[in-house]
């Protein structure tokens, strides 16, 4: 939104504004409440996964992923492996300096601190300690090695949420929206890039288990109201006598009678005569806002709106949210959590640059993200890694202090399982002794999830110190499986999945009981 020399909004400005905001949910239609029909019935649910009837009034559990573009490196992370235990190959594999990587007491995890003193060509300083994240959350994490099967992004995004199509081509993101969303106005959020942004190939699932894709967090909630936020606006039951006049009069049309029965007619008058009366009767448009109320330049009030009850400490959290996407997307991953509007919603950094406001950070992600590691992968993966574990960690704080309801004493964090979605690896070698080096792609790597749902202070599979590639594991028990190289991709999907409690019965998918706490 852009600001005239006094600083204060104009009308045609705020309504140019609101308008972008609205045409940017155009597709909220197919995610809304209004538009379930009968194919929420518990056959119809059934026919499409193995949905038990025991479980449609279940409690809902929360999916949150975090797409690490670019490949996020495991073996940068909690698998690193220090120089003295690779031997003769230390010198020339992605190895430490045996004080860089620290051990994390009674956990198989490692936390790595690298200093560098400046990011690429960018003089700004990385000085990362994962420790105290792993400290702080290591009774909540589980990190299961992989291999994948592809090292292009956009495809190695989509089957890190697809299993590689293990399911009918679904994403876990459209899995648990059929098991617990069918009673939320927009089940399936999706805030992320590329694949990681892609829904699934199964499209024999109701509308509403498909993402909504939002560009822009910060102000997409603007677009939550068909009239809210424009000044002098006629009131509530005026704009509802002329939606009713234009409902009568299209369906009297020529064009309204010959497509009455059209699927796709149908479905845009249940988003315009159902869904978006649900929505706008829930105040969204105001609950999930983060901007302040700040007149002149931004006086919400006198457009009838107002800031969300949880945007003075968000705003705190995440200061940079209205410059830096992954700030504004966590904050509206939480308030959609917390409003009951989406039972799971996916975030992260895109390839594009981002630079914050405060002193302390002035680059919020350099070009290409985890990628960067093409042009200097030390210190890209220590910055990105400080990126995505401060991001989790304040995701984590502010859902272990929401209650899920007020009778069981559960927190949002008790149902919530955030899974970062790392891609693919990186490659293991080095010039001999290099502090800073470049890396491509590679299939072998590891994921890292974290809830009080799954087996936590654990790692499926292992670290080969020699090679610096991680190996397998069964999925069932949890057994390693030194030499293990084939690809598990279903198996890291099932798992999730299983934690969720979602329904897998005929799905062909493994048995993943190794991921779940007992």
């Amino acid at each position: 939104m852009s600001l005239r020399n006094n600083g204060r909004l104009s009308r045609r400005e705020m309504l140019k504004a609101l308008s972008l905001c609205a045409a940017g949910s155009a597709t909220l239609g197919p995610l809304l409440t209004g538009c379930r029909d009968a194919i929420t019935t518990p056959e119809a649910l059934e026919r499409l996964g193995g949905v038990r009837r025991d479980r449609l009034d279940g409690k809902p559990r929360f999916l949150i992923v975090v797409g690490a573009a670019g490949g996020a490196s495991i073996v940068d992370s909690f698998l690193a492996v220090r120089a003295s235990e690779a031997g003769a190959n230390a010198s020339r594999l992605n190895t430490f300096a045996d004080e860089q990587v620290q051990g994390v007491e009674g956990s198989p995890f490692r936390a790595v601190k690298v200093n560098s003193p400046r990011l690429g060509n960018i003089p700004q300083a990385v000085n990362t300690d994962q420790l105290p994240f792993v400290r702080k959350h290591k009774d909540s994490m589980l990190v299961a090695t992989s291999v994948g099967t592809s090292v292009n992004h956009v495809i190695a995004q989509k089957r890190s949420i697809t299993g590689n199509a293990a399911w009918r081509g679904r994403t876990l993101q459209e899995c648990v929206a059929l098991q617990y969303g069918a009673g939320f106005p927009i089940p399936n959020v999706n805030m992320a890039m590329g694949g990681y942004s892609e829904r699934g190939t199964d499209h024999s699932l109701p509308s509403y288990c498909y993402g909504e894709v939002v560009s822009n967090a910060s102000l997409w909630p603007l677009g939550l109201d068909g009239s809210k936020g424009l000044k002098d606006a006629p009131p509530r039951d005026v704009v509802e006598l002329a939606r009713r006049t234009r409902n009568t009069l299209d369906s009297q049309s020529v064009f309204g009678r010959t497509f009455e029965n059209a699927p796709a007619l149908q479905r845009w008058n249940e988003q315009r005569i159902v869904g978006q009366p649900s929505l706008e009767a829930r105040e969204l448009i105001n609950r999930l806002n983060v901007l302040p109320d700040q007149p002149p330049s931004l006086p919400l009030s006198e457009y009838g709106l107002s800031s969300s009850p949880d945007g003075e400490r968000l705003r705190a959290l995440f200061p940079d949210y209205l410059t830096d996407p992954v700030q504004s997307q966590a904050a509206l991953a939480f308030l959609l959590l917390k409003y009951r509007v989406s039972v799971t919603v996916t975030l992260g950094p895109s390839f594009n640059v981002a630079v914050g406001n405060t002193r302390e950070q002035f680059i919020a992600s350099p070009p290409l993200a985890f990628d960067f590691s093409h042009t200097e992968h030390r210190s890209g993966q220590a910055f990105m890694w400080s990126r995505v574990m401060g991001v989790v960690d304040k995701l984590i704080e502010l859902l272990k202090a929401e209650p899920f309801d007020e009778t069981s004493g559960e927190s949002m964090w008790d149902r919530t399982l955030i899974y970062v979605a790392t891609e693919f690896g990186r490659t293991r070698s080095r010039p001999t002794d290099a502090v800073e080096f470049s890396t491509g792609h590679d299939l072998n790597n590891g994921f890292l999830m974290l809830s009080p749902m799954i087996k936590g202070n654990t790692v499926l599979g292992g670290m080969d110190p020699l090679t610096g590639l991680t190996y397998g594991f069964d999925p069932r028990t949890g057994t390693p499986e030194p030499g293990k190289m084939t690809t598990n991709e279903p198996d890291i999907f099932s798992g999730i999945l299983t934690a969720l409690g979602v329904d897998t019965s005929g799905s062909g998918l493994p048995d993943a009981s190794a991921f779940v706490r007992t």
